[in-house]
């Protein structure tokens, strides 16, 4: 779901307007640094040349990563926009230097949420290419407002960009796909049964759909957990455009809420060791998003960046080793990016928030 408030976040077309709201002192790179040094390091710029980019995930091999971005507009004088020019687009890279990403959607409509297959052979993304002039349906109101395009579907398709297969074909809304560890199943997002949005489980060829969650309200980007048994994801249960974190198993039959306070947290994923999750958060003001670790069975937290602006959308390498996420604070251009650093998971955290 993607949240905008001049950049990029989340997976899908989810569009925030920050209204004020907790500011903090902004810290010197030193600060920051020294902060941040006990669990991230050595954080440097991933993608270049895009008018934003975001939405990371890393390759099963850990050697390369799918995400979305706008292509950056040529150089010109009075230049006519061409169709879609500002929707995002999927693309692969090889995490070497001076690698040239790869565009794997079709370069039609919106798209959002690519994500590998755990083969690493193939890749799935949500995309309006078959329809894509529809409009995005708007819902919320107040500070947030979010959008979910009519015709977006998941596609598979292979790592040079052909479409192997249409995964989801119900009306309205199917994306925010992720695979079971697996590869046999496909944990998604969907508006087909009119409510705000609720989690599915398909078989990986698209069979088989099956509603996970049933209560009021919007719950989407769902992951599997690294043992495939349990899933997290984020939810509007209480309709107060506040987003709140869930864990639940796949048979959707045991919730347990991770969060409840008057900020935004979303765009949970898990760390390889399956026992904790790192996500993003408003506590810090509307335009200060910072991430936080979690264990999610004993609620233990901990802040993991401090850098004014933007950090959200975090995800981990296979091996824990390193942190990948969407920043729009920390490039020179102010657009969003993707960053990656060394992550340290060790000290864990051990204390329970308050909040």
């Amino acid at each position: 779901m993607s949240f905008t408030a001049s950049v990029l976040i989340a997976c899908a077309a989810f569009t925030a307007q920050a209204r004020g709201g907790g500011g903090e002192r902004p810290l010197s790179a030193e600060e920051v640094a020294k902060l941040e040094a006990k669990h991230v390091t050595n954080v440097r710029q991933v993608t270049f040349g895009f008018a934003r980019a975001g939405e990371g995930y890393f390759s099963p091999d850990g050697k390369s990563i799918i995400f979305q971005a706008a292509p950056g507009l040529p150089e010109s004088v009075f230049l006519e926009p061409g169709p879609n020019q500002d929707d995002y687009q999927i693309y692969t890279a090889e995490l070497t230097p001076g690698a040239k990403p790869k565009r794997v959607s079709t370069g039609r409509g919106a798209c959002t949420c690519g994500y590998f297959a755990p083969d690493g052979k193939s890749v799935i993304f949500a995309s309006t290419h078959l329809n894509p002039s529809s409009a995005p349906k708007e819902t919320a109101s107040g500070r947030y407002k979010w959008s979910f395009p009519d015709g977006m579907d998941v596609f598979h398709a292979d790592l040079d960009g052909k479409i192997l297969k249409r995964l989801t074909d119900a009306h309205g809304y199917d994306a925010e796909g992720s695979y079971s560890p697996d590869g046999k199943q496909i944990v998604f997002t969907s508006l087909r049964d009119g409510d705000g949005g609720e989690i599915y489980i398909m078989d990986a060829d698209g069979g088989e759909p099956r509603r996970i969650t049933h209560a009021k309200g919007y719950d989407g980007g769902p992951f599997f957990s690294p043992d495939g048994k349990r899933i997290v994801y984020r939810s509007d249960r209480k309709d107060n455009d506040l987003l709140q974190l869930f864990v639940n198993n796949v048979e959707g039959t045991d919730e347990r809420q991770l969060t409840d306070d008057e900020s935004v947290n979303w765009g949970p994923f898990w760390h390889p060791d399956g026992k904790h999750i790192i996500y993003a958060t408003s506590r810090h003001g509307h335009s200060n998003y910072e991430l936080y670790l979690m264990n999610v069975d004993t609620k233990a937290e901990e802040r993991i960046t401090f850098h004014s602006g933007f950090d959200g959308l975090p995800v981990f390498s296979p091996d824990g080793g390193r942190l990948m996420w969407t920043s729009n604070g920390r490039g020179t251009d102010r657009n969003s990016q993707l960053f990656i650093a060394d992550f340290k998971l060790d000290p864990a955290p051990r204390t329970v928030s308050n909040r």
